[in-house]
């Protein structure tokens, strides 16, 4: 791909509204299908916002009837607010198109961001993202290895939602519990051969807004973040000099070819 240009939207007193971005997002993709511009990346943090991806389940919204904005992204329910990085690469893919190429580069750019910063993230085989492991550490029984798997989850019961069993079954909880614990997650849209919407990496949040709905959909694993994990403040501002050159590296690597005739 050509160089890759970012726009830094807003940050701080100056976060931006996600109605607001979401339409900046449309107007710069219609420019790019046009070769207007280059390959952009905004990069910004949004004002409080709870957004439903096209999967995203009536169970998984707020118990509290807290407002949703639905959009046109893949993947669930999630939130945005102060203390995440967020980023909208805009791009026209290699061809042939392949999105989760494209998933698996936004990935590799927030594990090495947060490898940087001294945490080890991963992938998690089905489920898109940057993780953080869980460990073992006080679970009876023998380890065999893998991922431990909560084999009471009760999520068979109609009636069960674990929004409703008290803050120590909170996903913003999750670290304390040993689950593995989503620090970075990714929702695309691919149209007409170009991206939209991308990724969120918690950086300092208040990760108690999560706790009012299933985030991603995701029922066993909770949130966590690089101030939670590190055990110190990691303002977006110092992240986001270090998210760009990752994203450079990752993004600028492929080239796209001719459109098929």
């Amino acid at each position: 791909m050509s160089e890759l240009r970012f726009v830094r939207l807003g940050f701080g007193a100056e976060a931006v509204d996600y109605e607001e971005a979401w339409q900046e997002q449309r107007r710069v993709h219609a420019a790019r299908l046009a070769d207007e511009i280059p390959d952009t990346c905004l990069l910004l943090e949004h004002t409080p916002v709870f957004t439903a991806g096209r999967r995203t389940d009536p169970s998984e919204r707020p118990v509290d009837g807290t407002p949703v904005v639905d959009v046109d992204r893949g993947g669930k329910i999630t939130w945005h607010g102060p203390g995440q990085l967020v980023g909208y690469p805009i791009l026209k893919l290699p061809r042939p198109v392949d999105v989760i190429a494209h998933v698996r580069r936004l990935e590799e750019a927030m594990i090495r961001t947060c490898a940087d910063f001294g945490l080890e993230t991963t992938r998690i085989e089905g489920r898109s993202g940057a993780w953080v492991l869980g460990d073992t550490v006080g679970r009876p029984g023998k380890d065999l290895g893998g991922l431990s798997l909560d084999f009471d989850a009760q999520t068979e019961d109609d009636e069960y939602d674990p929004r409703l069993r008290g803050p120590e079954y909170a996903p913003s909880n999750a670290g304390q519990r040993g689950e593995d614990r989503k620090i970075g997650a990714i929702g695309v849209r691919v149209a007409k051969g170009v991206t939209m919407h991308g990724f969120a990496l918690n950086c300092d949040p208040d990760n108690t807004w999560f706790d009012r709905i299933v985030p991603c959909g995701i029922r066993d694993a909770g949130v966590t973040s690089l101030s939670n994990e590190l055990g110190h403040d990691v303002p977006v501002t110092d992240v986001l000099p270090v998210m760009e050159k990752h994203l450079s590296e990752v993004l600028e690597s492929s080239e796209p070819l001719p459109r098929a005739v």
